[in-house]
């Protein structure tokens, strides 16, 4: 079939077709009077570029879908090769999200800071309520039951993965040094003037990383007197995002942040979906001279967790 046949079948213009060819996605036979000849198989390729690019994939990263198709599989993600597209995908969205998400916080503050300018009512008092919103638990949030998900971790070795940190550095791992590490995962932290995901106080365990945070934050040289070398807090929020949550709750340690989730995959962490994101369920783990000695899972309520992991480590001395 001709060129504009082939646009008309697959529900795209002639010119994207020859952008597909020009990216080598497409390569139809040539005739002998030069003209190309298409066939059915690239009406099936050119429609699940349209498919992929309509869910916000670059038409550039389509390859591995295509391969998968020319491998004579059913479906272009049939391959692990396409899996993975879609995951890159995923995180580069939640990156953006992210990213997006700290842009309206800094609006929303300025916006805050110029509407209280010439008020009587310090805008502080605003972020004072919403801070206190956030530290405080809601009376009926769901206990979040033991799956068994942790159940493999104590004697496990610590991966040797690197993290970035709010002190700007990397950490890693399975180079943490001698003695005990605290390391408490959590899914997100909350700040005023971020919406968190819908529902959020109905997921089993989601709600209380801020009061978590304080909780590690007010024991903190309790843990160290108690063995504890250091001490992380680790989820899959950028960076900067950590760094402003750090600095607004004056915590005394690190955040470690894994925006890829790579940790969840090597030591096989429980997640859950909320939202479009995929987050760390809340667990704290105690790696010992590169080994996981010691896995809480799960943690409720989260504002009294930092206080278990001080007994266990007062029962466990070294």
């Amino acid at each position: 079939m001709r060129i504009g046949e082939l646009a008309r079948r697959a529900g795209v213009t002639t010119k994207a077709v020859r952008y597909y060819e020009s990216l080598g996605l497409l390569t139809p036979e040539r005739l002998a009077n030069s003209y190309r000849d298409y066939g059915e198989h690239d009406v099936r390729l050119v429609r699940e570029i349209r498919a992929l690019s309509e869910l916000g994939l670059p038409v550039e990263r389509t390859r591995p879908f295509l391969d998968c198709l020319a491998g004579g599989h059913r479906h272009a993600d049939d391959c692990p090769a396409s899996l993975a597209e879609y995951r890159e995908a995923i995180d580069e969205l939640s990156r953006r999200i992210a990213g997006l998400t700290a842009r309206r916080t800094a609006l929303i503050t300025h916006l805050r800071q110029a509407a209280h300018r010439n008020s009587r009512v310090p805008a502080t008092d605003e972020g004072e309520r919403l801070m206190t919103d956030y530290l405080s638990l809601p009376p009926d949030l769901p206990v979040p039951e033991d799956d068994g998900a942790a159940a493999h971790l104590p004697g496990t070795s610590a991966p040797p993965l690197e993290a970035h940190s709010t002190g700007g550095a990397t950490v890693r791992l399975d180079a943490l040094g001698p003695g005990r590490t605290v390391i408490y995962i959590y899914p997100l932290t909350g700040r005023p003037g971020t919406d968190l995901p819908e529902g959020w106080d109905t997921i089993p365990g989601a709600r209380g990383c801020t009061p978590e945070a304080c909780g590690f934050r007010d024991h903190y040289q309790e843990l160290l007197a108690a063995g504890a070398v250091r001490v992380f807090g680790l989820s899959s929020q950028e960076t900067d995002y950590q760094r402003e949550v750090a600095e607004r709750l004056r915590l005394p340690f690190e955040m470690l942040s894994d925006p890829t989730r790579s940790l969840a995959r090597t030591l096989g962490l429980p997640t859950f979906e909320v939202s479009g994101l995929t987050l760390y369920k809340r667990l704290t783990l105690i790696i010992r001279d590169g080994a996981i000695e010691h896995a809480f899972y799960p943690i409720f309520p989260p504002n009294e967790h930092a206080d278990q992991v001080l007994t266990w480590l007062r029962e466990n001395p070294l």
